[in-house]
């Protein structure tokens, strides 16, 4: 939700990419159900009934494409039509930038002549565009997408509402392709659990970095134990990994419950890269393994084992030395009793002398 230059106004948005309903708005306020356009890629020598814009080029290509308009509802529709980088969202969805974002990769190389289009209720309008590969690009997988906006106003919530309906634009840009995949960032945390003097739940953070040039995804297993392999426990993410564009990153935090307190932990991950090839099969590389160590450390156990110690140790100690003080007062209040006896003896002497 962005704040607009009109005071109390604000912009809503709600985007369908390649049939995928990616919102970034409340729904109460922006949702699928009153947009009566529909969009499709055109049907040429590219292909018919495609998904979405998908390319092989090499640097410096030219191409001609289309995307088509279809207006099913009453009433004409008037659409802002623009090109946008995309990107993964924290969420791993894939999303469209907004028009106000400045592109710098497949949103530039897509030129979208027609910025506004008009379409009569139940007519449909071919859309068309190009792509210009700059000779320059190097080899890899760039993401982006076409994108056909409305804004309308909505008075009684006082807000302006983008409707958007886009189509991926995925161009894999010819030359040597370096898929790699990183571990970045990784370490474990216990935090010593309901049962602090046995078991906690372990946290395994870190962060999957696609340092290739490659779009991809990953498969991971963890593992937490002990020193030596003692006591270890194996897990997975709950979720899977999104795919990631060449230099996006994605952060876990895997939980391992139940991990025994054994002062040091051992934390290892292995990600095994996944890529998709530009006819839709998927190969999976080597392995990318990655480990560390942290504490798992009952601090109150040894809190109480300290405390046992001391009392074991200097126990004894202190109650010989108060048994001692205790006698030596005892003595000291004898004597000083024999003492007064004494000198009421020798008065008493005196006295009868």
């Amino acid at each position: 939700m962005n704040r607009t230059s009109r005071p109390l106004a604000l912009s809503l948005v709600t985007l369908v990419v390649a049939a995928i309903p990616l919102v970034s708005a409340p729904a109460a306020f922006a949702t699928t159900d009153d947009v009566t356009w529909t969009v499709r890629t055109a049907s040429n020598e590219l292909g018919a009934d495609r998904t979405n814009f998908s390319y092989a080029l090499n640097p410096g290509a030219h191409l001609d494409d289309g995307l088509v308009v279809a207006n099913r509802g009453t009433e004409a529709v008037e659409l802002d039509v623009y090109a946008a980088d995309g990107y993964t969202t924290s969420t791993g969805a894939v999303d469209l930038r907004l028009a106000a974002e400045e592109p710098v990769g497949v949103g530039k190389w897509i030129v979208v002549p027609q910025h506004h289009v008009s379409v009569p209720a139940g007519q449909t309008v071919e859309v068309p565009f190009t792509i210009d590969v700059p000779a320059d690009a190097t080899p890899g997988d760039y993401a982006g997408g076409v994108v056909t906006s409305l804004t309308v106003a909505d008075q009684t919530a006082n807000v302006n509402v983008d409707r958007r309906l886009g189509i991926r634009a995925g161009i894999r840009v010819g030359g040597d392709l370096a898929p790699a995949l990183a571990v970045d960032d990784l370490r474990v945390d216990w935090d010593g659990g309901a049962v602090p003097f046995l078991f906690g739940d372990a946290t395994v953070h870190y962060r999957l970095h696609n340092a290739g040039n490659v779009s991809l995804t990953a498969e991971e297993t963890d593992a937490v134990s002990g020193p030596f392999g003692i006591a270890r426990a194996d897990t997975a993410p709950a979720d899977a990994a999104p795919v990631l564009l060449p230099g996006e990153s994605w952060e876990r935090d895997v939980s391992v419950p139940a991990v025994a307190a054994l002062g040091v932990l051992i934390a290892s991950v292995s990600a095994t890269p996944v890529v998709t090839d530009a006819a839709g099969s998927t190969a999976t590389l080597d392995a990318v393994t990655a480990s560390t160590f942290g504490w798992a450390v009952p601090w109150p156990l040894l809190l109480l084992i300290a405390l046992v110690v001391a009392a074991a140790v200097f126990g004894p100690r202190l109650l010989r030395d108060r048994r001692r003080r205790r006698q030596q007062a005892e003595d000291d209040r004898v004597a000083a009793a024999v003492q007064r006896t004494l000198a009421e003896q020798e008065r008493e002497r005196a006295l009868v002398d």
